[in-house]
């Protein structure tokens, strides 16, 4: 599964912003996520923004005031040249409709169309594309809404809704009243294959009442059978009896709520695990090609800029073990050659 984060997207559209034209006079996201690409390239070229429908109806967005400039306040009859992008272009039907009805509209400029990520690095709907990023993929934007989520096991509490707070989970009537009243977190909108959940099998009725009330669809509700909080911390099963279940699983992907878990998930089952909590996916084999350009993609520029050395190999070693784990650590390390 290839996963990128609202962060990631934001790191290729700067790597990319040489690719555009430099006179970009507007730009203009394709509704709704091509809208957030929209704003990260106007808020770093400093350049005024609008969505699709608000374009074609001649309206731009203000632009606030720590960053005003006169290009800024010009009207839509102005700009002659027009960036209009989205997060991505696959199939190209979201961007062919934008182009159709862009023409429809008889607005006279100078159009660029781009996507963020894409299939191929050329699409025939598309000028440009920043990144490619093959099939299977999910982004953050959209993780909760993909179809993919049939085949994928979800953990509830972190990810479906918030955590229960140190006073509600007392394995009692404040967790009772919690499980009735839980807040929703990432609602899926598409049919879930597993919820694989550390809630107790005693509170099965309430769980399925709380998704039932938030119309969360899912083929399989799986709980732990313990009789207690205190027996389930006893036995620390929280990460194991996850992994079980999705080892024997059908499921190409589990989404977890806390990173330690996701990185315990992996390592038992030997699969790939998406942490909701770091928007980041660890994989079982630390030295794939996927989970190196993840490692990649999210080396801090704080560690381009220490200036000492072995401030750099600190900082590398500290930044290696929270992205591979402790085993991916110690694999990695045995498998780099020191100099002579």
């Amino acid at each position: 599964m290839h996963y990128r984060s609202i962060s990631d997207m934001n790191d290729a559209i700067v790597r990319g912003l040489h690719r555009l034209p430099r006179d970009i006079d507007l730009v203009v996201g394709v509704p709704r996520s091509g809208v957030l690409a929209a704003t990260l390239v106007s808020l770093a070229a400093n350049i005024p923004m609008t969505d699709l429908d608000s374009f074609l109806a001649g309206r731009i967005y203000t632009s606030g005031v720590t960053k005003r400039r006169a290009a800024l306040d010009r009207k839509v009859s102005e700009m002659r040249k027009v960036l209009v992008i989205d997060d991505s272009v696959a199939g190209g039907n979201a961007m062919r409709d934008a182009r159709a009805r862009i023409q429809a509209a008889g607005i006279e400029a100078e159009f660029t169309f781009a996507a963020v990520f894409g299939l191929e690095p050329q699409h025939q709907e598309t000028d440009l594309v920043f990144e490619v990023v093959p099939h299977p993929r999910m982004f953050q934007w959209n993780f909760m809404h993909h179809k993919f989520l049939a085949q994928c096991c979800v953990d509830i509490d972190g990810v479906l809704c918030l955590d229960p707070t140190e006073a509600e989970n007392d394995d009692g009537p404040a967790y009772e009243k919690f499980l009735c009243e839980a807040r929703p977190l990432h609602v899926a909108t598409h049919r879930i294959g597993w919820l694989v959940t550390s809630r107790l099998e005693k509170y099965r009725a309430l769980t399925e009442a709380w998704l039932a009330k938030h119309e969360i669809k899912y083929d399989q509700l799986i709980m732990l059978d313990l009789p207690s909080k205190a027996e389930r911390q006893r036995l620390g099963a929280h990460g194991s009896f996850k992994a079980d279940f999705y080892r024997k699983s059908d499921a190409i992907l589990f989404i977890e709520s806390e990173h330690e878990q996701a990185l315990r998930i992996t390592e038992l089952s030997g699969k790939p695990v998406l942490c909701v909590e770091t928007h980041m996916v660890s994989f079982p084999n630390t030295l794939s090609l996927p989970a190196l350009g993840q490692a990649a993609r999210n080396l801090p520029a704080r560690l381009r800029q220490i200036k000492s050395q072995e401030g750099r190999k600190s900082a590398a070693k500290t930044i290696a073990r929270a992205l591979l784990g402790a085993r991916g650590y110690e694999t990695l390390k045995s498998r780099v050659k020191r100099p002579a």
